[in-house]
């Protein structure tokens, strides 16, 4: 088994190079071992590193030691790198848990607050892990998010409520934002949405907004909800200035609808690992043809 990452090759040395370059890393969530496995399959066939993201909910389901040890043992399998960030966490207390379980970053999601309550949570979090990293040498990334795209990883027939450009993030409140709690990484809404819709195009990204963004502060930018975005808009946004691009609604369908087809073409077939095997394959074609697309 290979060792540990050595701090040359840490999360943030990594993000900021790829952010340099005019790339970006790809970052998707799990819910099961299945599509752990799936994704980082395809990273180390691709040769790129890749962050995989555990939301409160996916975390609650799967038990947060669990996820940890799970990467853990592919990080060790697998001669890539592999980072584990544990998305959209709405509390103080659950940032305390993730990161005295050994996530290597975490985003606190306080977007849905008013502005100031934002602020304070972020701050405080931010302090909580500076604190940690100095008793421990453990370095931990942080990340937040300004301006409203919705918390669901679902498909909708309609935008999220709450979801418009009057709630897009205006220059002025990012370098404040960004300044005043000192997080590692920001997450603009620039027209990007959680979730996918399934009888509409998503939305255009507002590149010109992301690239206002990007010349007034310093810290790498991190891309939520592409779920359904073009190549063009993800291209554009990566060339602008984004360093991380997360998908998750999109390689869950994947998933369903591999493990579905099989199921409905093998109808007395109870053996999970054989569709979800499926589930992999159709999941893979997701998660390749996005990796490859960050990379041009």
């Amino acid at each position: 088994m290979k060792s540990l990452l050595p701090q040359s090759e840490s999360y943030f040395d990594t993000v900021s190079t790829y952010k340099r370059e005019g790339k970006a890393i790809a970052h998707f969530n799990i819910s099961n071992l299945d599509q752990a496995r799936a994704i980082v399959e395809v990273a180390h066939e691709l040769n790129q590193p890749v962050i995989i993201g555990a939301s409160e909910g996916e975390r609650a389901y799967m038990g947060v030691p669990m996820v940890r040890t799970i990467i853990n043992e592919l990080n060790q399998e697998y001669d890539i790198a592999i980072f584990l960030n544990a998305d959209h966490t709405y509390s103080f207390e659950k940032v305390v848990e993730v990161v005295e379980a050994g996530y290597d970053s975490v985003i606190v999601d306080g977007a849905k607050l008013p502005y100031e309550e934002n602020v304070a949570l972020v701050k405080k979090c931010v302090d909580y892990v500076r604190q940690y990293e100095a008793k421990t040498g453990k370095r931990v990334l942080v990340e937040a998010e300004l301006g409203y795209i919705g918390q669901s990883s679902s498909l909708n027939a309609t935008l999220p409520e709450g979801v418009s450009d009057a709630n897009l993030t205006t220059v002025e409140q990012a370098k404040d934002f960004v300044i005043r709690t000192g997080i590692d990484m920001f997450a603009p809404a620039i027209g990007n949405v959680h979730g996918m819709l399934v009888d509409a195009p998503e939305p255009s990204l507002h590149i010109d907004r992301l690239k206002e963004i990007v010349s007034v502060i310093d810290v790498p930018l991190v891309l939520h909800g592409a779920s359904g975005n073009t190549d063009e808009d993800l291209s554009g946004a990566i060339d602008a200035g984004i360093a991380i691009v997360h998908i998750n609604t999109e390689i869950r369908k994947a998933f369903r609808d591999g493990e579905k087809s099989y199921m409905d073409e093998h109808p007395t077939e109870v053996a999970p690992y054989k569709f979800g095997k499926e589930g992999q394959e159709e999941m893979k074609k997701v998660v390749r043809a996005k990796m490859e697309l960050y990379m041009k």
